[in-house]
């Protein structure tokens, strides 16, 4: 063989080496994005202090929540869904960890209140976005998030690609600042930089959330968690810009009505409505998982019938919430569940239906729902617990049995009978009794301690009247 016919030969043999490894490189590659198209896209709509009947599928009559009770019709319904805690970050904690929030410092505040360098989500701690960012999804927050202050807290720290929200508990739905008066700091983030704009800050929210959707495709899952602050107050709707150059407070206890409620829970549900359109325009409703829920149970003008309690109390009504998921590839519709359902079972359940599993270093203290929301598995009995510090708070649902104790009184319900929680059953069921107590105390001493230093929240009869103490005869 002659020296020219050689060399050509170990060219066109280097050619056709390269030109295999490129077809499997790209071969390799159409594969992943075909797995990746066939996981479900997800979004995660979280009310603000939703009360467990104010939409119309739950029983509210004095207004009307047409695209919510639609998403229920299209879906599964749950009548026996928990938040993880009575008020808001703690209960975002153990949401985005899939834990009970007390494993965490700052989950025992109730809630974060300020800004701190050690109060927050850990960075380096697994959550439900950066574990779907190892599924190859996009990640997405727009709205509140309440897991801890800059510089070092951040969603963009914890798995979130994109984030435009307020960082901290409340901000006004017109001036979108963290308080009033001249010295009232934005609130209002894109990313970790402030910014300034014009609107109603619930259609502020979907407008963003519309636009995320429109960017999308059936080439890349993507999860998106729409986290609004309605119907949380300040008690302003889309037509009170005035009453937000009024008010003295955000915590507006001298404002507020049933009406001005309704409105804003109105507004709240047409926004999601534009939210869920965009997703039909897109043609990706079909293979789109979502879920709206509430992250703790309703406030002052909440409807939480035939509920006793709200927010900041383990009474029912304080920490029970509507959920609803939808995802019409897989769950029929139409469907009521009364499986028991608390907000940290939604990181194992999505992960399962994302192909994945929670971080094994950080075993979820939640359960897959994924079987019973899709029908292959009947509703099962579980144990759930609660504690909050104000009132020296303390709850365990197991089975039909609850157990709770709060200002040191304590009770035995069947809240399967009785959900209203009236007739305590703790002398006629002295065994039953005994042992949650000892379950809660044994559960307990897993957790973290509640500290002199950790802040909490109790509405008292100075906010609220029907929260009145009793006097001691004199």
């Amino acid at each position: 063989m002659s020296h020219f016919n050689k060399k050509r030969r170990q060219m066109l043999g280097s050619l056709s080496a390269l030109s295999l490894s490129s077809l499997i490189s790209e071969t390799s590659n159409a594969a992943d994005h075909a797995v990746a198209a066939k996981k479900p896209n997800i979004i995660f709509i979280l009310a603000d202090d939703l009360g467990y009947a104010d939409l119309g599928v739950y029983g509210q009559t004095d207004f009307q929540t047409p695209q919510l009770d639609q998403l229920a019709k299209q879906g599964l319904r749950f009548t026996q869904a928990y938040a993880n805690s009575a008020v808001c970050s703690a209960t975002r904690f153990g949401l985005i960890t899939g834990r009970y929030q007390y494993r965490l410092r700052g989950g025992l505040e109730e809630p974060i209140a300020g800004a701190s360098d050690t109060i927050g989500l850990p960075p380096e701690h697994p959550t439900l976005p950066s574990l779907l960012k190892k599924q190859s999804y996009k990640t997405a927050l727009f709205g509140k998030w309440h897991l801890g202050s800059l510089p070092k807290f951040s969603p963009l720290k914890s798995g979130y690609d994109v984030f435009f929200g307020n960082y901290g508990g409340a901000i006004d739905y017109f001036t979108h600042k963290t308080g009033v008066g001249p010295d009232a700091k934005d609130g209002l983030f894109e990313g970790e930089v402030p910014v300034n704009k014009v609107g109603y800050y619930t259609d502020l929210i979907a407008d963003r959330a519309v636009a995320y959707v429109k960017q999308q495709s059936a080439a890349q899952p993507f999860f998106l968690s729409l986290h609004f602050t309605a119907p949380h107050w300040p008690w302003e709707t889309q037509d009170d810009e005035a009453v937000s150059r009024e008010i003295k407070s955000l915590f507006h206890l001298d404002g507020g009505s049933l009406e001005t409620y309704g409105k804003m829970v109105v507004s709240l549900d047409t926004a999601i409505g534009r939210v869920l359109k965009s997703l039909d325009e897109q043609c990706l409703a079909d293979n789109t998982i979502v879920i709206f829920t509430s992250d703790n149970g309703g406030e002052r003008f909440s409807k939480t019938w035939p509920l006793s309690g709200q927010k900041t109390e383990l009474l029912e009504g304080g920490i029970r919430v509507p959920a609803i998921v939808r995802w019409p590839a897989k769950i029929k519709p139409g469907q009521v569940s009364s499986q028991v359902a608390i907000s940290m079972d939604w990181l194992p359940s999505l992960l399962a239906a994302a192909g994945g599993a929670p971080d094994p270093a950080y075993p979820s203290d939640g359960q897959n729902l994924l079987p019973v929301i899709l029908g292959t598995q009947a509703a099962q009995p579980r144990s759930l617990y609660w504690r909050y510090k104000a009132n020296k708070q303390k709850a365990v649902r197991s089975g039909d049995w609850k157990y709770l104790k709060i200002a040191d009184n304590e009770f035995l319900f069947d809240v399967a009978r009785d959900p209203r929680e009236r007739a305590n059953l703790a002398q006629k069921h002295p065994q039953i009794f005994t042992k949650l107590k000892q379950d809660w105390e044994t559960w307990n001493a897993q957790m973290l301690p509640i500290t002199k230093d950790v802040k909490t929240h109790a509405v008292d009869g100075k906010a609220q009247a029907d929260r009145y103490r009793a006097l001691q005869d004199e």
